[in-house]
């Protein structure tokens, strides 16, 4: 592409994951590229470490939400259905920080993510009126909440507060479930771990 020729701006793939009564809401970024998609939902990257870190804390194996064929063999694939109803039992909501971006580079590193309309979301909040934390999980994610909700950035793993409206949340900050954030996937679980049992899911 030339490069006085801006990239196409893209529009979220997916409608935000709302369960009633959901307690807490996970915010990305942006989604990959559809080819990048292993299924039709959120962390669908077969790459990206979210669901074995799901798997990992709540069911003791990362391969948990792997999908397997008719004969009952895993594929590289995690599956949709399994991940969507644990999210859903567990009060789990999830959607991005950006509803539009453009990819400064064909890859899926928010690093050179342009986020050109970001997700609104006041009106997603009021959607789910019995949430009570944000939880971001990764860099771009979280700059957007400061900017957001005027709050400050805390330091990976713990959290703050912020005003949204009359609300007051809990803002938790943590690692980055790509496998270019460089720390093991064990490691990026005790993280999510004590979120979890802070806000009682685990």
């Amino acid at each position: 592409m030339p490069k006085d020729v801006l990239p196409p701006i893209e529009s979220h793939p997916l409608s935000p994951f709302l369960p009633e009564g959901a307690r807490i809401l996970m915010l990305g970024s942006f989604p990959p590229k559809q080819e990048r998609w292993s299924m039709n939902f959120f962390y669908p990257n077969w790459i990206n470490d979210m669901w074995r870190i799901f798997g990992f804390i709540f069911f003791n194996d990362k391969e948990h939400f792997v999908a397997v064929d008719a004969n009952g063999v895993k594929i590289k694939k995690f599956d949709r259905d399994r991940c969507a109803g644990f999210a859903a039992m567990k009060g789990i909501a999830m959607f991005d920080t950006a509803s539009q971006v453009r990819r400064l580079k064909d890859n899926a590193s928010d690093k050179f993510l342009e986020v050109v309309t970001p997700t609104d979301l006041h009106g997603l909040l009021t959607q789910i009126p019995e949430c009570q934390a944000l939880v971001t999980t990764g860099q771009k994610a979280t700059e957007v909440i400061a900017e957001t909700f005027g709050c400050a950035i805390p330091a990976v793993g713990e959290c703050t507060e912020l005003k949204a409206g009359e609300r007051t949340l809990r803002f938790w900050r943590m690692p980055s479930s790509s496998r270019a954030y460089p720390l093991a996937l064990e490691k990026k679980a005790e993280f999510y771990r004590k979120m979890y049992e802070k806000e009682n899911i685990l």
